[in-house]
Parts: C-alpha cells; structure tokens; sequence
C-alpha cells in the first residue's frame, strides 16, 4: 500500500526561498547605491569663498553686500554638489542594476538546477529503462514533490508495461492451446475408418484454413507486441543483404507461382545493422510478403540492401496501380489496407507493415512508405549501421 505524499513545508517553498534570495539581492544593492552616494557626498566640500575679503568695512550697506555675495556663493556650490550627486547616483544605478542582473541569474541558474537535472532525467528514460528512477535529494518543496510525482508516474508505467508483457506471454500460450484443440479434433474427425462426406471433407479443409488464418493473425499480434515493447533479448551484428536474401530464397516458390519478376537493386553485404536476428529477419520477410501478396501476376519486385556513412538501408519496391498517398501514410497502422485488391485475397493479416514499421522502431530505424508515381509502392528501411566487426555492447 502506497503511503500518502508529504505536504510541503510552506517556509520551505520555492517561492519563499525566490523571495528570499532576490529580496536579499535588492537589499544588497541599495546598501551598495547608498554606499557609493554618500562616498561621492564626501568628496564634494564647500570651501570658503576665495580672494581677500579686505580689512572689515564697519557700515551696514557693506556687510549686507558681503552677506549677499556670501549667499550667492553658497547656492552656486550647493548646485555643483547636487548635479555631482545626480551624476554619482546614475552611475552607481547602472553598475548596481548590471551587478543584480548576473547575481540575480547565477542564483537562479543554481535554484532552478534540479529542475534542468529532472528534465534531462526524464527525457533520457524510455520504455527500455523504466526501472530508472530521478532520486533527487533536497528539501521538501515543490522541487522535490515534482521528481517524486514524476518517481511515482514511472513505477506506474514500469507496471504497465510489465503487464502488457505478461498478458502477452499469457495469450501466447492461452490462444495456441484452444486451436491445438480444433486442429486435433479435425484431424480425428477426417481419419475415422468409415467414409467421410465430401461436405465433411470440404468443412475440415475450410476450418484448416481458417486456423492458418487465426495463426498468422496470433503470431503477428505477438510479434508486433514484442517489437512495440523494445523486447530484443538477442541482440547481435545482422546483415540486412543476407536477411533479405533468405526471405527471398524461402519464398522462390511464391514468387514464381505469380509469374513475379524480381530485380536486383544492390544487395550487399555492407549493409549492417545492430538488433535482434529474428525480429529482423521478421521484418524482411514481412516486406517481401508485402511485394508478393499485394502484387498482380506478372509483375516486379525490386529489393536493395546497401550502406551509407550513418545508416543501413533496405528498399522493397513494387509495381501496381497507382495508389493515394495519404492512404499508403496509413498504411504502417495495424489492420490498414489499400482499396479491395488488398483485401481479397485473405492471405494477410493486415500487420505486415506494422509489424515492420514496429520493429524497425524497436532499433532505432524509420519506416517510410512511397506510393510511386508510375504505380506500386515503394517501402524504405533505415537502421543505424554497425560494422560486422563490432561486438555487442554488455
């Protein structure tokens, strides 16, 4: 049982410590702007006014005089000490107001440095770490109660996930046993010593396949599952030349049955790739299906597999109608086909391309779908090259 979350302590908070830190800041500046007045106040002294005031006249219009020329003084020196004030006072705001801009930011990068360490945190956790978790130390403000709720997000997705994956080994093996059942059970009825009605006969091989179909459809569901959850226990350097050749060697007789023409584009042997043998090999044999399946008898099939600096590429392309691009765009979304060619023939399941745009998600790849403009489609692969040399990071 989850215990309930901490309320924050409110002296603890981030506004107050904000408030704190850049009150102390202002205070701090408008001791150094009184500082720097009152040290230029103290420079500016009022002298006495210069020249020899002569021996002492002894009649009243002369003292009055020299009171008024005394006075006269006095407000002219007042006047140069306040514009000198004025000056002072502008120059100390401006080096103040510069000193508080660059504390006020250092301060604010230090407080707000948790919150950068959550965010590249986060970001850095996928569904292949979840068991990770931010820890971040500190008091209890509203810092910490956001890594602690983000903390708490995960295990609930870390859950999640570990679920879906239970659930998948659990259908794997509850929905394989049933049409274990049903294949037996016709295998039984059709294999009694008495004779068999064609309808009999005729029933058996249509449930057959029916359960072919339920058996593509299973084994598709469970490969594309595996591939959305990442789950690449046999991680190895593959050669998308040889898994594409493989799957066009296992399907020699597919292709000929359709009178299909197959061009080589550029299969080579440089085109390597880091990831799981089987999920791969899933994958190329998907695409070829995909070119055999969706194809008119007669027709093309033209396969690539080659290199560049960074990637591994491998193109499958086909001839065809000319088809609508926003619907080829569909087309990596599971249970999406094109127009009633492609769902005619009942021999998909219409995961094929999910299944690869999967996968190739699962290694880092992309998968782009091209509806040709002369007609057919053209279905490129991109996975991060690797060479054969290289080993398997532990």
């Amino acid at each position: 049982m989850r215990m309930p979350r901490r309320p924050a302590l409110p002296t603890r908070t981030v506004r107050w410590r904000f408030t704190a830190l850049y009150g102390a800041l202002f205070l701090l500046s408008g001791a150094g702007l009184l500082a720097i007045v009152n040290l230029m106040a103290l420079g500016v002294r009022v002298t006495a006014p210069a020249g020899d005031p002569g021996p002492p006249q002894p009649t009243l219009a002369t003292a009055l005089e020299h009171i008024g020329l005394l006075q006269a003084r006095l407000s002219e020196t007042e006047a140069t000490q306040s514009r000198q004030l004025l000056a002072g006072s502008a120059v100390a705001f401006a080096v103040m107001a510069v000193l508080s801009v660059v504390l006020g930011r250092v301060v604010a990068g230090r407080v707000l440095r948790p919150l950068r360490t959550i965010t590249a945190a986060t970001r850095r956790i996928s569904a292949d770490n979840l068991h990770e978790r931010l820890a971040v130390p500190g008091p209890a403000d509203e810092v910490k109660d956001l890594a602690d709720t983000v903390d708490e997000l995960l295990e609930r997705l870390e859950g999640a996930f570990a679920a879906q994956r239970r659930f998948v080994a659990d259908a794997s093996h509850e929905l394989r046993t049933p049409l274990a059942t049903m294949r037996a059970s016709l295998d039984v009825a059709v294999a009694k010593p008495e004779p068999v009605p064609q309808q009999t006969l005729a029933l058996a091989d249509r449930l057959r396949t029916e359960l072919d179909q339920v058996d593509r459809l299973l084994e598709g569901l469970l490969a594309l599952a595996r591939a959305q959850h990442g789950v690449l226990p046999d991680r190895e350097g593959v050669s998308l030349g040889r898994t594409v050749s493989a799957a066009l060697d296992a399907r020699t007789a597919d292709i000929a049955a359709k009178g299909l023409t197959l061009h080589d584009g550029g299969v080579r042997d440089g085109a390597w790739t880091l990831g799981s043998p089987t999920l791969l090999a899933r994958m190329a044999g998907n695409l070829v299906d995909n070119a055999i399946v969706h194809n008119h008898d007669g027709g093309w099939i033209r396969v690539a597999a080659t290199a560049d600096d960074a990637n591994a590429l491998l193109v499958v392309e086909t001839g065809g109608r000319v088809l609508d691009r926003e619907e080829v765009a569909r087309l990596a979304r599971p249970f999406q086909r094109l127009g009633p060619d492609r769902t005619g023939s009942g021999d998909g399941s219409g995961l094929g391309l999910s299944i690869v745009d999967a996968v190739v998600s699962a290694h880092g790849g992309r998968l782009e779908l091209y509806a040709r403009p002369e007609g057919g489609l053209r279905a490129a692969v991109s996975l991060p090259r690797t060479d054969a040399s290289e080993d398997v990071p532990a």
